[in-house]
């Protein structure tokens, strides 16, 4: 490194010793002594500064001590750090993440194309007058600006940021000794400071890490833990985010008169927004089903409510269904979701339902359609989510409702519960390797055969 040369030298010639040591005069020991005393000076000053920055993993209290220790080194009124957003700089942006400054004067900070320099070149700079030259307009304001030395925080040939120290004390000009200095600083620092940042990185990761899973076990916890006792009827349901959390639900709701409600819906997007707003759409929904609200009005009044709380670009798919046990008949109503496939007892040929809308929340004044539906004994029907037929295997064929169709036709004999674990792991294995790419979820509703 350059000032180990610099201090070598010194002590070389020290070491030489007969005539040619003893041949130097006065003006020479002297030089050569203030060179010793600013060699021990700047060893000094890299010792403490590394057991300093060593001691923490903050990178606001390491670039506070590495700024301290500038200034101090190299006689100025204020340093400066100036951190880059090497993502925005890889789109070809330069975006300041970190802009740190000591002293207690004007605050002094670079101008944009004295950093986009900096960045290009990375190279050590050093300006007597920065206002007068004319490749750096920005400080041209600054007043109390009399000089200035810049030296790149490099990490493996990569710039991360910019050491600065503004003003060198009573009035004179950074020297190519200052500059070296602050160059050595910067070199030992770089590492430091990126290491702090990565920790800290770290830690924000592993806090999004449990909030999501904290999500999670939020979200599993509202969907219903078991079905509602209906004689004559069985209703199973799951759902399985291709996240953390998704935005898929499904959900039983008893309506106080004998009847029972139950829909399954699907938000667009994916992640943590998606399960926000999945949670709105679930409340909305229990808000909404009562005794005396059939499937039309509840999901009417469900698209008004959800275009009123969310933006235009969001919006969510449903089936809602009103199952009244005493006379079997099935009252639904069908918001842009995947139409459910209706089985009935030796029946080759599903029915699928399609009475109902578009898509929830993406027009206030929508309008719906409902129909009713009879359930014979034997007959089941399957309600579920794209994740199920848009699910793809390593040659990136998707599941598909055909596949979907004979699988349920093969075991149309299975209870709710089974016919639902049969579909997750049918689609499992079609997929095989490849990751879940969309939430899945599935509902199935059967007529005992001596129902």
């Amino acid at each position: 490194m350059p000032e180990r040369k610099g201090h070598a030298s010194f002590f070389s010639r020290r070491n030489r010793g007969g005539a040619e040591g003893e041949g130097l005069n006065a003006d020479q020991i002297q030089a050569e002594l203030a060179q010793l005393r600013r060699a021990v000076d700047e060893l000094s000053t890299l010792n403490e500064l590394a057991r300093e920055i060593g001691a923490s993993l903050d990178s606001g209290v390491v670039i506070d001590r590495i700024l301290k220790r500038s200034v101090r080194a190299v006689k100025a009124e204020q340093a400066t750090i100036t951190l880059v957003d090497r993502a925005e700089m890889s789109r070809g942006k330069t975006l300041v993440r970190v802009n740190r400054s000591s002293g207690g004067h004007e605050h002094y900070h670079l101008d944009q194309s004295l950093l986009g320099w900096m960045l290009l070149n990375k190279q050590p700079l050093n300006l007597d007058d920065p206002r007068a030259d004319s490749r750096f307009g920005g400080f041209a304001e600054t007043s109390q600006l009399r000089n200035l030395i810049c030296v790149p925080l490099m990490i493996k040939a990569e710039v991360i940021g910019v050491l600065s120290a503004f003003n060198k004390a009573r009035g004179e000009t950074f020297s190519q000794e200052d500059l070296r200095l602050l160059a050595i600083i910067a070199t030992q620092s770089a590492q430091v400071i990126e290491n702090a940042r990565l920790y800290e990185e770290e830690k924000e990761l592993q806090k999004i890490h449990e909030d999501l899973r904290m999500a999670r076990r939020i979200q599993l916890g509202l969907l219903p833990a078991v079905a509602p006792v209906v004689p004559g009827y069985e209703i199973a349901g799951t759902s399985l985010p291709a996240r953390d959390v998704g935005g898929d639900f499904f959900d039983y709701i008893e309506t106080g008169d004998g009847r029972v409600a139950f829909c399954l819906g699907d938000v667009s997007g994916k992640g943590l927004p998606a399960s926000l707003l999945m949670a709105n759409l679930q409340a909305t929904i229990r808000g909404q089903t009562g005794a005396e609200v059939g499937a039309r009005r509840c999901v009417e009044r469900t698209n008004v409510l959800l275009h009123r709380s969310t933006d235009s670009e969001k919006f969510a798919t449903l089936f809602y269904a009103i199952l009244d046990p005493r006379d079997h008949a099935l009252h639904y109503c069908i918001a842009g979701q995947e139409p459910p496939l209706l089985f009935t007892a030796g029946g080759e040929t599903p029915q699928k339902l399609h009475a109902g809308g578009t898509v929830l929340g993406a027009f206030a004044e929508a309008a719906y359609e409902e129909e009713t539906a009879t359930l014979m004994p034997g007959d089941f029907l399957v309600v579920y989510s794209d994740g199920v037929t848009d699910a793809e295997n390593d040659r990136e064929e998707a599941f598909g409702r055909d596949r979907l169709v004979d699988l349920l036709r093969r075991s149309a004999g299975l209870g709710a519960q089974d016919l639902v674990a049969m579909v997750v792991q049918a689609v499992s294995q079609h997929a095989g390797e490849r990751p879940q790419f969309d939430d899945v979820t599935v509902l199935v509703l059967r007529r005992s055969v001596e129902g």
